[in-house]
């Protein structure tokens, strides 16, 4: 079986780091699947999606603080609209992550979280939520 639900995040800055787990957790559950994969993918190019530790919040500002020592904002790009740092920094981070479904739940290590980067805000933000896997019953 196949379940596939899009869900919206408002960003609230130019660079903005979101635990999106509690949501990602809601669609597993409205999906009825107990084993199988779950894949969260953003629609747009310039925020990405990733997982990471969730017991300090400065990991977030850590990775975003390296990410722009890395792509700084402001360099020769060639791009016209101005964020070209923000696709690169997707590109590096990536577009979407595949976590195990066991028994009606994510499968994540103890400090684990998904997160929303975003890299062009503010912005609503489409995340694709499909989760793929066997139900308990007819």
């Amino acid at each position: 079986m196949v379940f596939f639900k899009q869900i919206n995040i408002q960003t609230g800055e130019r660079t903005h780091w979101i635990d999106i787990q509690s949501q990602v957790e809601a669609v597993v559950a409205d999906s009825k699947i107990v084993s199988g994969i779950c894949l969260v993918s953003s629609t747009h190019t310039t925020a990405g999606i990733t997982i990471n530790e969730n017991a300090d919040a400065t990991v977030g500002r850590d990775v975003f603080w390296k990410l722009n020592q890395l792509v700084p904002c402001q360099d020769a790009y060639h791009h016209s609209e101005g964020n070209s740092d923000s696709h690169l920094k997707t590109s590096v981070v990536g577009l979407s992550v595949t976590v195990p479904v066991h028994h009606g739940k994510i499968i994540r290590g103890i400090w684990q979280a998904i997160y929303l980067c975003e890299f062009d805000g503010p912005r609503m933000r489409k995340i694709n939520i499909t989760v793929m896997g066997e139900t308990a019953g007819p």
